[in-house]
């Protein structure tokens, strides 16, 4: 474990000089965004020497649950060009989309096996295993993106992979899945008390359930295939998704309202099989979490590019968006503070605490 944390300590100094290289990658015109939303920006330059190994060669299969379509995957085409380039070759990098070896947690158990070397699930399928994952799941703890890098990027971030390096896995680093926004059918919502009596179509997850109760709105767990029709027929006055989810869904055909309340950030954890982790050399070990670093960030650039664009698709196309302020924000979490007190001590109150000392200075 020593050998793990001072490798994940050293390649976190390391990786930051990418930021600039990535960020200036990621300039793409808005209007070919509006045009195309799904349309990708171009990989960055590799960046870093070639790194020497010890003259065996590795394959290395990296799996992962959402599509070839998604921000998520164009960030492993990143950690591939990335990790074959710098090893000039050594180690080979395979991509499988859409859950082709495995749904997030049979992939985790196959890196626990030793038959698969990489993924990267969301958090909130992890929770049984780590509970201290479910602060992800808490309402409002990440008001912004730039909370959500502070968290992911710092000391909380870091700690948690540390602590998620176990059950025969290796964390090393963070990306992506996105913010959950809130759609109707009956007014705009920018207060809690617009929430009373809504009957909001939610996972079946224990936090998300306590949340919308709390809030006064009637939650109501079905699967997603009966949403739309759902929704449509008036059984449910409203959902909850990512935005591009909800445009892909045409969620917007039968919900005139939007409210962008980021109320859930969920990011994607990428892990290696600690069997394959400790057949590399420590030169390989630090390149892959170097590669993750990168990859991360420019997921999380990718991600946020492309909701933005369908945002203002959304609005182009005539939903009526509401934008909270940050007093707004306030007065939801003012109202969900017994959520807090009820998981406090299951997911760790320390942990939630450092996270609100950031997300409210």
């Amino acid at each position: 474990m020593k050998t793990i944390t001072n490798t994940l300590m050293h390649a976190h100094h390391l990786a930051k000089h990418a930021i600039t290289g990535i960020v200036a990658t990621l300039a793409i015109s808005s209007a070919s965004l509006s045009l195309a939303a799904t349309e990708m920006p171009p990989l960055p330059e590799v960046d870093g020497p070639v790194v020497e190994g010890d003259g065996n060669d590795y394959t290395l299969k990296f799996s992962i649950g959402t599509t070839q379509s998604g921000a998520q995957y164009r960030g492993l085409e990143y950690f591939k060009d990335i990790v074959e380039t710098r090893s000039d070759g050594h180690i080979k990098v395979q991509l499988f989309h859409s859950a082709q070896l495995g749904d997030d947690l049979q992939a985790v158990s196959a890196l626990q096996a030793g038959t698969l070397e990489m993924t990267a699930p969301s958090t909130s399928p992890l929770v049984n295993m780590f509970p201290q994952f479910a602060v992800f799941d808490l309402p409002f703890l990440f008001p912004s993106p730039e909370v959500a890098d502070k968290v992911l990027d710092g000391e909380i971030g870091q700690r948690m992979l540390e602590e998620a390096s176990t059950n025969g896995l290796v964390a090393i680093g963070w990306a992506e899945n996105g913010y959950r926004q809130l759609t109707d059918s009956k007014a705009a919502v920018s207060t809690p008390e617009d929430l009373k009596g809504l009957k909001i179509r939610t996972m079946q997850n224990p936090i998300h359930l306590d949340i919308w109760r709390t809030l006064g709105a009637n939650p109501t767990p079905m699967s997603f295939a009966e949403l739309f029709t759902a929704l449509e027929q008036g059984v449910v006055d409203g959902q909850e998704n990512p935005w591009i989810t909800i445009q892909s869904s045409r969620f917007n055909e039968v919900q005139p309202y939007a409210t962008e309340t980021n109320h859930v950030y969920t990011p994607f954890v990428t892990l290696v099989s600690e069997r394959f982790w400790n057949k590399l050399p420590e030169s390989y070990q630090e390149l892959l979490v170097e590669a993750a670093g990168e990859m991360g960030r420019y997921e999380r650039e990718v991600s946020r590019t492309l909701n933005d664009a369908i945002k203002q698709q959304l609005k182009d196309e005539g939903m009526q968006i509401t934008e909270l302020s940050a007093e707004q924000v306030a007065a939801f979490q003012d109202t969900l503070a017994p959520v807090y007190d009820d998981w406090r001590d299951k997911i760790g109150g320390g942990l939630i605490d450092d996270i609100r000392a950031i997300s409210q200075p």
